[in-house]
């Protein structure tokens, strides 16, 4: 199969959408369609109507997909340069600390080149990741991602929306009690709690939950859980670009001058399109929405396999803290996806 997109939910429910697929800028009253586009959101028709839609499971999706087979990647990793990204610290760090900005979150992206193998193979690790993540794939004319992320950018059924801050990240080692205290690791997730409740307040009653761990990959993270009673129904097409990027991808203010800066660093830095950017899933009968933000995977294309990470930088941020935070991130993928013992 040349082109098809997936989601597996944390309840387990997956997905396999078969192209070719209709691209529309609504997604379709009847459901059953997939939401991808670009962390910059440059395609005005990101909603895709498979072909066909197959409910996916751990059993059937190599034959679905073809893949029976097919052996684990083998991938060759280049050593990632520090200069673009030190650059990049630096000046994002002097903007902060000048109060210019409040948070920015730059990205690294190791590369790597494919000895043998599929990167399709993976797949099956995905349907397989801990249950609170969302797995995530799409492949076209030979080029895709695939990972699992924690995030959820926003689940809309109705008038209810939920969505979740999840940001900050435990030190190596650190004990959950440090961890909890941890000054510059709460007020870059609080940074995150904040623009999402004020945001969202303009289109409902919001109510945020305590600040919790999450733990997945071998990562603890800071989440806090935010569930919104919407004023009126809400067309998820409009919710993406009123909440993407969040602080959590993004940076703060998200204003056309930050964004603008942000854009270019990812440019830089030669991030994929993919990381960060909004995926999603309306569910066959159209009554339920999941977008989530595509983090924790990579992407391929011909021999080469490229694996991001990002960190966000706040006033407290220290360069090689964030260096080894990108390293320990890039591993959580690799070990999900079974390529790091």
């Amino acid at each position: 199969m040349t082109d098809f997109a997936l989601i597996r939910l944390p309840d387990g429910r997956a997905w396999l959408g078969e192209g070719p697929f209709t691209p529309l800028s609504a997604a379709p009253a009847a459901g059953g369609a997939f939401y991808i586009n670009d962390f910059d959101l440059a395609d005005p028709q990101p909603w895709k109507q498979p072909a066909r839609l197959h409910a996916l499971t751990l059993e059937n999706h190599a034959a679905l997909l073809h893949v029976n087979g097919a052996q684990p990647p083998v991938i060759n990793w280049a050593k990632p340069a520090t200069e673009w990204f030190k650059m990049a610290f630096r000046r994002i760090r002097r903007e902060v600390l000048s109060r210019r900005i409040e948070k920015m979150v730059p990205v690294l992206t190791e590369v790597g080149s494919l000895a043998s193998g599929s990167p399709l193979k993976l797949i099956e690790r995905i349907l397989a990741a801990p249950s609170n993540t969302w797995a995530y794939a799409h492949l076209r004319d030979g080029a895709g991602f695939l990972g699992a992320t924690p995030e959820l950018l926003f689940r809309v059924r109705g008038d209810e929306l939920e969505t979740m801050a999840l940001a900050g990240t435990a030190k190596p080692g650190s004990s959950v009690e440090s961890f909890q205290n941890d000054v510059k690791e709460i007020d870059e997730h609080e940074i995150v709690v904040r623009y999402l409740t004020e945001r969202l307040s303009q289109v409902g009653v919001v109510t945020r939950e305590a600040r919790e761990l999450c733990q997945t990959s071998g990562l603890t993270h800071f989440q806090s859980r935010i569930t919104v009673k919407l004023a009126q129904k809400a067309d998820a097409a409009s919710l993406v670009p009123f909440l993407h990027p969040t602080p959590a991808v993004g940076c703060l203010p998200r204003d056309d001058s930050t964004l603008d800066r942000l854009r270019d660093y990812r440019r830089q830095l030669k991030v994929p399109s993919f990381f960060g950017a909004p995926f999603g899933f309306i569910e066959p009968g159209g009554e339920t929405t999941h977008l989530v933000v595509a983090i924790r995977g990579m992407a391929f294309e011909g021999n080469q396999v490229r694996l991001p990470s990002g960190c966000g930088i706040v006033g407290g941020s220290a360069f090689d803290h964030e260096w080894r935070e990108l390293r320990l991130k890039r591993e959580a993928v690799l070990r999900l996806l079974g390529l790091q013992s």
